[in-house]
This record gives structure tokens, sequence and C-alpha cells, in this order.
């Protein structure tokens, strides 16, 4: 009874909340950055990155601490978001250009999936758009070929977006080769006239002119921007009076020690800060949610000869389905709406923010694709930090190798979570409260809790029909 006398106040709070603020459609923006991890903004506890901007996002809204991006990597995640469907039900569950291609020099073949966001897939742009919205994607695409491309998945205007994941430099005009040896490719960011006089020019500024742009002429309608950054991926390029002002501040025992990696930081929070202006010199500010995540945890290998990051406290980074790989910074501004500093500590993840868009712009969407969306709406903890969402539990499937992992799949239900090995059926049981940093594998002192959660993750795949790995016959150690 008490359970269903808070959720009735909280739907009544919800409705007066939307009809108060009802007299316009609110004005969405998601910045999605990349391959930040969830210790990469100082208000997520940096010891070295400085983002005053992104902080004073997160004091005047809501974060949420235990916010996951869908996969471990890119793409799988922006189809997530697109969608609000699971990387696994979408079939799409690694990087574009890797979707067709899986590795055959280890134990097990990856699948081969889908490296395009099909078209029978309703987009929250194809939604928003139906619904009066002008629509817009700036930046990183990296959901399919031109024919996949946002002008084909309800996007009134694009720049800058292929299927490519990263450019080759972060510097004007934007071109050069990617990889090497026979890998190597010639690269390009679209839209780009090499010939105008931009020498010197970041990538970031570069894109947040197109979204000033953007939202300036936007200003008199209701918009959705999808500013999809290119930072903080590879190549690490922070601007070098920047990064020598951070290799001053670096000294022995820090977690983050890579000064580039920390320019491209205060780079994309001074960008973000531009938007909020931005925002606020059209006279929209009070009608305008923002929503800034990640598409997945922080890179921990090498580039350039040196660590990129460290997720620390959390284990391992982009690629693991470990914490560092897929829990990312999440905060929600909604002016009226959200209380400012308010934290919460639900557990949530990227298909949720399909659902809560549309509820929050009071659009319908299909029906059919509603049926089948995974995520849920974020709107009562948006109204109220402190309330429980119904879902208790999220799945997690990355069925290829990475630097950091081997096949793997996992389920976290309320504090426990499961991960499965795919090479070996290994079982990993962590308890996230006690041991975020996962060191204490209980998979063998639990064996019911692990059998439970096992065959819960199991029916999942089998739901979902989630693409597996298979046994390499011709692998040889």
């Amino acid at each position: 009874m008490r359970r269903f006398i808070h959720l009735l106040i909280t739907s009544v709070l919800f409705l007066f909340t939307v009809l108060t603020h009802a007299q316009d459609k609110p004005n969405i923006v998601v910045i999605m950055v990349d391959d930040m991890g969830w210790t990469g903004l100082s208000s997520y506890g940096s010891d070295l990155h400085k983002t005053p901007h992104i902080d004073q996002l997160a004091t005047d809204g809501m974060k949420f601490n235990q916010a996951y991006a869908s996969a471990p990597v890119c793409t799988p995640t922006r189809a997530a978001f697109m969608t609000g469907k699971s990387p696994a039900q979408l079939n799409m569950t690694i990087w574009h250009e890797a979707s067709r291609v899986p590795q055959k020099n280890r134990p097990l073949t990856p699948p081969v999936v889908e490296g395009n966001l099909p078209h029978k897939e309703v987009t929250i742009a194809e939604v928003l758009r139906e619904g009066g919205y002008r629509t817009g994607h700036i930046g990183k695409w990296h959901l399919g070929e031109a024919s996949h491309y946002p002008e084909t998945q309800g996007f009134d205007f694009s720049f800058g977006g292929s299927f490519w994941g990263a450019p080759p430099t972060f510097y004007f005009p934007y071109r050069g080769t990617w990889g090497s040896g026979d890998n190597a490719h010639p690269r390009y960011i679209p839209g780009i006239d090499a010939n105008e006089d931009r020498e010197g020019e970041h990538l970031t500024d570069r894109l947040t002119d197109e979204a000033v742009r953007f939202i300036t002429q936007s200003a008199d309608e209701p918009f959705f921007l999808y500013m999809s950054y290119y930072t903080v991926h590879t190549p690490i390029e922070g601007k070098p009076e920047i990064a020598e002002k951070y290799k001053g501040a670096i000294h022995p025992g820090m977690d983050h020690d890579n000064a580039h990696y920390a320019a491209m930081h205060e780079t994309l929070d001074d960008n973000v800060g531009r938007i909020r202006q931005t925002i606020e010199d059209s006279g929209v500010a009070d009608n305008t949610i923002i929503i800034l995540t990640s598409d997945n945890g922080g890179f921990i290998n090498n580039y350039d000869g040196q660590t990129v990051t460290s997720n620390a406290p959390l284990r391992s980074g982009k690629g693991s389905l470990y914490e560092g790989g897929v829990r990312v910074p999440l905060i929600v501004h909604w002016p009226g709406v959200t209380e400012a500093g308010s934290i919460s500590e639900q557990p949530v993840i990227t298909a949720d923010l399909y659902p809560t868009i549309l509820e929050i712009t009071g659009q319908s969407g299909d029906a059919n694709h509603n049926h089948n969306v995974e995520g849920i709406s974020l709107t009562p903890a948006l109204l109220n930090p402190d309330s429980n969402l119904e879902r208790t539990t999220l799945y997690w499937h990355y069925p290829h190798y990475y630097q950091t992992t081997s096949p793997v799949s996992s389920i976290r239900q309320r504090q426990w979570k499961l991960m499965e090995f795919h090479e070996d059926g290994r079982l990993e049981l962590y308890d996230l409260i006690s041991d975020p940093e996962e060191t204490n594998n209980q998979a063998e002192t639990r064996p019911p809790l692990a059998a439970n959660l096992q065959a819960k993750l199991q029916a999942w795949r089998d739901k979902v029909d989630a693409p597996m790995p298979k046994p390499n016959l011709g692998y040889k150690n």
C-alpha cells in the first residue's frame, strides 16, 4: 500500500509539473561525448580534468551516479539511444567498421552483426520531427553507410557525421590517414571546405559553431539537437597551450596524468558552456532540456606511447563489461523540474533516454516500436531523486574481442552483477554496493545466486535473439 501511494503521488506530481510547463514544447539538446569515462569530469571525481561548465550543469540539474552505457563501445550505445532498444535486440553489438569482419585468430569467432541502423527502426528524431520539432545532428554518427546517414533517420539537418568512428585529426582541415600498414586508409570530416581560412581550428570548436548556428536559427520553433562530439576519442590531440598548463599540474599518484587528454576535456567543457550561453542568448533557456552523457567508458590503452586514461576506482575500461567499460556520467537539466544539485543513485542505461524524451515532450511515438522498447522513462527519478524505478535488472551483451575483454555477457539485478565469459563459461559475481571496484568474485561462495542470475541472463539472450560467438575450429594456440 505504501508503494502504491508513493507511485500515485509521483504520478500526480508529474502530471502537475508537465501541465505547468506545457505552454511550449520543450527543446531537447542531447550532448553525447565519445569515450568519456565515469570519472572524466571534475564533478565525477577527476583529479586532473577541469570541467567547470559541465559541473555547473550538474549543479543546476540532476546527476546520476549509477548511469550506464548500453554497450562498452560506441555504435551499439548510439543505436540504443536512437531507438530505446538494447544492442543485442538490434543485432548491433560492435562498431560499424568491425560489424562484418569478425576476428578469426581467437578461440571464438564473433558473430557477423548489423552495421547499419535499420530503417525499419523508429528513431527518436523521426518521432520528434513528426511531432513538429526541427531536428539536427552534429558530429559523430557511426550508425551506418551513406544510405543510413542522419538525413535518412529523421534529421532535418546534419553536419560532420559519417560511418567512421573517429577523425584522422582534430585540426583543420580534418583530413589524413587512419590506421597503418594494410589497414591504412584516408579519412575526412564531411562538409568541410579545405580552402577556407581556418588554420589551427579545432574540430570540437567547429562542431559547436554549427550547433550555435542551428540553435539560433531554430529558436522560434521546437528543436531537437543531437550534439555528438568526437572528443575525447583518439587521436588524443588537446590544444597545445592548454595541455602545457596541465603538464605542470600532474604529479605522481594521480589517476589522470595525460595532459593532452585533460586538455580535450577542457575544450569540450568550454564548448558545452558555449552551447548553454547560446541557449540563454536565444531566450529559450527556460524551455530547453539538456542531457549530457557518454557512449562508453574511458579508453585505458595506449595512444602515442602513453596511457590515455584511468577509470579508477572502477575496473577496466572501454570494451569491457566491468564497471569501467560501461558506467558513464549522466546529467539532466530540466528547468523548473529537476531539483538543482540533486543526485540519483538509480541504475539507468542509455536506452532509457528514448522513452524519457517521448514522455517529457508528450510524444506517443509508434505503438509497435514502443512495445519492443527495453528502456524505461526516467521521469520518476527526474521528479524525485529519491524515488525507485520499477525496473530492477539491466543487461549487456558483447560477443566480441577487444583489448580489455573476450566475449562476455552480464546482468545487474539490484546491487548484484554477474558476468558470463563465453570462452570458458567462467562466472564472476560482484556486490556493486560494497565492492564497486569488482575485486571480490563471489560466484563460488554464492552458487545459488550466481545460477539464478545466469538463468535470467540466458533467458534474456534467448528473448532478444542475441547474436552469439561460435567455437573457432581452426584456432591453434
